[in-house]
């Protein structure tokens, strides 16, 4: 048990190390980051709209958003088709306030400020877990709306 956590750790190590030139540009599930292109952009594709989204700012800066792991490619031309860009994007958990309780086969992830830790439903934590909590979430907005209506 020891030997294949130990081994666990040195692969998370191993890979956290990789430059951002061989992975590509990593970005956290349900969170944004900005890329940069060296060249103005006219067209933008995207290998898995399910993976990532993109919205450009302007010719030379987009947002990319992770919303489902995995790894996906974005292919960036200029106004004459030529390739300006072909950019990995690699969309993964969170990051360091981010904790996973693992029970089994299933699991449950938490979000962590200060001290304390709240259930934040996420895509692969068991699903009675999952189910309970984005259904309180629902109602939690549903009252909030109510009571924003109801005050006007």
């Amino acid at each position: 048990m020891r030997r294949s956590i130990l081994f666990a750790a040195t692969a998370l190590i191993a890979c956290a190390s990789i430059p951002a030139s061989a992975a590509g540009t990593a970005v956290p599930l349900d969170e944004v980051r900005m890329i940069v292109f060296k060249k103005p952009v006219s067209t933008l594709y995207v290998g898995n709209p399910l993976i990532a989204d993109v919205t450009m700012i302007d010719k030379r800066h987009a947002f990319v958003q992770g919303k489902a792991f995995g790894t996906t490619n974005i292919i960036a031309l200029d106004a004459d088709g030529r390739q300006v860009s072909n950019s990995r994007i690699v969309v993964a958990g969170g990051g360091p306030a981010v904790v996973t309780l693992q029970r089994g086969a299933s699991q449950t992830t938490y979000s962590c400020a200060a001290s304390r830790c709240d259930v934040t439903p996420t895509p692969g934590d068991g699903k009675d877990s999952y189910d309970s909590q984005l259904e309180q979430i629902s109602k939690h907005q549903s009252m909030l709306a109510k009571a924003a209506t109801d005050g006007q």
